[in-house]
């Protein structure tokens, strides 16, 4: 078997704070240990049920916060960005059999977390496509169905994971945090990643074709963002409208021009 992984900060167990999840900033150092600790734990589950290939993404800010050192050795990380549309999924390819995700949060304009955002948090509000709000979950699972790879497990805010588990039931889903406002409940960290172990050994072990997505004919997507003046020079991007103030939408029928589009207009 071969697995992707994305992996991300802002759902890790814990995580509060900007300050936490930022290079240089004094309390960024331990939460990015939890997050190589989270992908570590998803890698050990991978490998108990005979995965022969894993592949990570770190998809977090720069790209450059998991340790590799703490990870089995049958672990190919991606760190950085090439700029591809695919961003926090960049290498998945039909040859995966399940993709992954750790530490992913809620969506911009949800209060499931104080971190919640979409991609560009200085510029966009919220995201929706055929009038559905998108997370990074959402926008990547999408990515994910375009190239054939099912999505076997996720770990983050309780709001992602119920998102998840809308989207489709067999999807196994370890909530660490719980937003409350401006604060988060959470679970112990040691039992984050014993439940994020097990939660991938799980899934796995499904049918995993259950956990496939199928895609719409035809997308419509909606951008809302935090001020007008970024609406407005992104409605000269070719086949994008402003459809309000500080709104833009752009319809197409294939999903990778989503991606490209949201890849330009962030």
């Amino acid at each position: 078997m071969k697995i992707f992984i994305s992996a991300d900060i802002e759902g890790t167990a814990g995580i509060t704070h900007w300050d936490e999840t930022e290079k240089g900033k004094g309390d960024y150092a331990y939460f990015a240990e939890q997050m190589t600790r989270e992908v570590k734990a998803a890698c050990d589950g991978a490998n108990n049920v005979g995965t022969k290939e894993i592949w990570i993404k770190d998809a977090h800010d720069s790209g450059r916060n998991i340790d590799p050192s703490k990870l089995p050795e049958n672990i190919k990380l991606i760190r950085g960005w090439s700029g591809h549309p695919f961003s926090m999924v960049q290498r998945l390819d039909n040859s995966f059999d399940a993709l992954l995700y750790t530490g992913y949060h809620s969506w911009g304009g949800s209060n499931f977390s104080p971190l919640a955002h979409t991609m560009n948090s200085t510029n966009i509000n919220y995201m929706k496509v055929n009038g559905e709000i998108f997370s990074e979950f959402l926008l990547h699972t999408y990515a994910a169905a375009y190239v054939g790879v099912p999505i076997a497990f996720l770990s983050g805010d309780k709001g992602v994971c119920e998102q998840a588990k809308a989207l489709n039931e067999n999807i196994v889903t370890v909530a660490v945090n719980e937003g409350l406002g401006n604060s988060t409940l959470s679970i112990h960290p040691n039992l984050a990643v014993r439940q994020i172990k097990e939660g991938v050994e799980k899934a796995l072990k499904g049918d995993l074709n259950k956990c496939k997505i199928s895609l719409p004919e035809k997308f419509e997507l909606e951008i809302g963002y935090m001020v007008h003046t970024k609406a407005m020079s992104s409605s000269f991007y070719p086949g994008a409208k402003l459809v309000g103030p500080k709104v833009v939408s752009l319809t197409v029928d294939d999903y990778f021009d989503v991606l490209r589009a949201v890849h330009f207009l962030g």
